[in-house]
């Protein structure tokens, strides 16, 4: 009969008692016997060694389905007993047991009045070995394999694993096992665990034992770990810049990635216990803000979960740039630093100013720095030199300039020296920049040198440029000459090699010729146009006045002594009124008229000799007196009133003078 059967018995027959003593009885009876039922033999115990050099023995067993407190424990090794233990655990020394000889353990365990004992087990306590659980597993996927490894139980020996894993997704299906030997690695195990699915999370557990040993016992499992998926991707980061008077906020912010639980942030400053300090940061967010000074400076950004870490989005922050750099002959190199001021000289190659090629002083390694920079920085290389302080727990950049320790010459001459635009009187120049690694020294300007090699006469001419200028007009050419160009980068030191050019002047064009020929007789024409014009625009306006004809006097040596005594004739002269309009003049008077206009030509030819040195007058009008004899000779043809006709005209115009005749008509 079961125990609840006979409970149910008694019941019943309780019910039959009248008498309360009775009652009494029974019920105690009944609590008797629940107290007895409540002992539930523990298992069996567990003796063994946490290691197999180990001193120290552990004794374990386990006891279902109790809760109650005041459970004790005997252990039982051979006749030796460890009375009230408390606990379902218990070590000791191994000076207190047999551990080379096969010996009985069994447990025995108390609760109230009540007690039960475990089945024995027999065992030899120095051959039996079991480890702790892994902890502080961590994991790594290599491609689809994926690595575990926890520190080693034993260093010197390895161990045997038993894995078991399953897909977080699927929670219902069955754990898959394996087992493995690990390998030893300067006290950590590792194992691998091969072709998983590296895109998927999983669950895993392990338990070990020694392989050593002769009686090794499995550990416990350890605690379920979620593996993550890999991170294959790198952290999409943007970045934003800030100018705060000597310092620059950065701000990164980058879009969250799958599986991934943290982020760190490296950078070659720090703002915190700044300045010239590396510092990584854990951030558990999607955005950050640095505060970084004007030197260079690199920034990476690493996701990272548990199975690992991501590849590092890289972000390079360039030096800012400064409008005017200014050249530093003398650096804080050789004084005594404060620990708020820091020093980087960056070497420059070709512009580049990464953070791989920078020298730090700081206060703190003063010394040692100072001899690192002493012995390393080299002559003829271009630094860009910085100096930082911390302000207010950020970097803070007080000056910026370039340095060289030692300048010279330059080593290669202007890049790309070329020639285009050509016309007959200029050409255009270009070239580009020498390259700062050839310099060997602040370049104060470039020299340009022309020379005409189709002429010896000209003279080379050069000109000066500015060190920023990289184009040049040259002007005031030869047409169809040949110039040889040449030009050189100048240091404080002295000159570079030359880079040269042949120039080719384009010969002036005919047509060129042509019309400057046709301007030139445009322009005359119409200036002679012009100033036809304007002089009949004068006469018009102002009438003109007539000039009296003042022969010069030329002196005049007579060939005779007659020409020299002869005296002026005076004549008198009758003015008698004209003819009346629409009297008839005879034929004799048209001669007459023809003889005075003779005579006035042969004045006016008199009048020209003596302005051309002429030898006397012209043989047709010999003296002032022909034209009288003509008149004369034809005095017997001619009327008195004819006569004095003639005469009056021959009066008008007489020695260079003119007279206003006005008749008694005209008045």
């Amino acid at each position: 009969m079961s125990l609840r059967d006979y409970s149910l018995y008694l019941m019943e027959t309780l019910k039959c008692w009248s008498s309360l003593h009775e009652y009494i009885v029974v019920f105690l009876f009944l609590t008797t016997i629940s107290k007895g039922s409540a002992c539930e033999a523990p298992s069996s115990p567990e003796c063994f060694r946490r290691k197999t050099e180990a001193f120290v023995y552990w004794c374990e067993w386990s006891m279902m389905n109790t809760t109650e407190s005041n459970v004790t424990f005997d252990l039982h090794i051979n006749e030796r007993k460890f009375g009230s233990i408390k606990k379902t655990w218990i070590q000791f020394d191994k000076e207190e047991i047999i551990k080379n000889r096969n010996v009985h353990i069994w447990v025995e365990a108390h609760v109230g009045n009540s007690s039960c004992t475990s089945t024995k087990t027999s065992v030899v306590l120095g051959h039996t070995v079991k480890y702790e659980a892994p902890k502080d597993i961590s994991m790594s996927w290599l491609k689809n394999n994926l690595s575990l490894s926890w520190a080693a139980a034993e260093k010197k020996h390895p161990a045997s694993a038993e894995i078991l894993f399953r897909r977080d997704a699927r929670p219902t299906e069955s754990w898959e096992k394996i087992t493995k030997n690990t390998t030893s690695e300067t006290s950590i195990y590792h194992v691998i665990v091969e072709n998983l699915l590296k895109d998927s999370d999983y669950q895993v557990k392990i338990r070990q034992r020694s392989t050593q040993a002769p009686n090794p016992l499995w550990s416990d499992w350890s605690p379920v770990v979620i593996v993550p998926a890999e991170l294959e991707q790198k952290p999409e980061v943007t970045m934003m810049q800030r100018l705060l008077n000597g310092t620059r906020a950065v701000t990164l912010t980058w879009k969250p990635m799958p599986h991934a639980v943290t982020y760190s942030l490296n950078d070659t400053q720090s703002s915190s216990g700044c300045p010239c300090k590396k510092k990584r940061d854990l951030i558990h967010t999607t955005t950050y803000t640095t505060y970084v000074s004007y030197s260079a400076v690199s920034i990476s950004v690493i996701g990272a979960n548990a199975a690992g870490k991501s590849s590092p989005a890289i972000l390079q922050v360039p030096a800012e740039p400064a409008a005017d750099l200014q050249i530093c002959d003398k650096t804080l190199l050789d004084e005594d630093l404060d620990k708020k001021t820091c020093l980087e000289w960056y070497e420059l190659q070709d512009g580049d100013s990464r953070p791989e090629n920078v020298m730090t002083l700081t206060s703190r390694k003063r010394k040692r720095q100072r001899k690192h920079i002493e012995m390393n920085m080299k002559d003829y290389v271009r630094y860009l030199y910085y100096e930082h302080r911390c302000d207010g727990g950020k970097p803070k950049t007080v000056q910026m300039c370039l340095f060289y320790q030692k300048e010279g010459v330059p080593l290669k001459e202007p890049q790309d020296f070329i020639v285009f635009s050509e016309t007959h009187t200029s050409a255009n120049l270009s070239w580009k920049a020498i390259p700062s690694v050839d310099q060997q020294g602040f370049l104060t300007h470039y020299s340009l040198c022309s020379v005409n090699i189709s002429s010896q006469d000209e003279p080379k001419e050069c000109h000066n440029i500015s060190a920023s200028v990289m184009r040049y007009r040259l002007e005031n050419l030869t047409p169809a000459a040949k110039y040889n160009i040449s030009l050189v980068g100048v240091t404080r030191v002295g000159e570079g090699p030359a880079a040269t050019v042949t120039i080719d002047v384009l010969p002036e064009k005919l047509g060129n010729v042509w019309w400057s020929l046709s301007l030139l007789f445009l322009f005359f024409l119409l200036t002679t146009m012009c100033t036809c014009i304007l002089k009949r625009i004068k006469n018009k306006i102002f009438s003109p006045v007539p000039t009296p004809v003042i022969p010069d006097f030329i002196p005049y040596q007579p060939e005779s002594q007659d020409l020299i005594e002869r005296k002026e004739e005076v004549h008198e002269l009758t003015l008698h009124p004209l003819h009346p309009e629409g009297k008839s003049v005879p034929k004799d008077a048209e001669e007459t008229a023809v003889l005075v206009r003779q005579w006035d030509d042969c004045m006016d030819e008199d009048v020209e000799n003596e302005r051309g040195d002429s030898g006397g007058p012209s043989e047709d009008c010999s003296s002032p007196g022909s034209t009288e004899e003509a008149l004369r000779s034809r005095g017997g043809e001619m009327t008195d009133l004819e006569q004095v006709d003639n005469e009056i005209a021959m009066l008008i115009y007489r020695n260079g003078l003119v007279f206003d005749v006005q008749t008694e008509d005209s008045l």
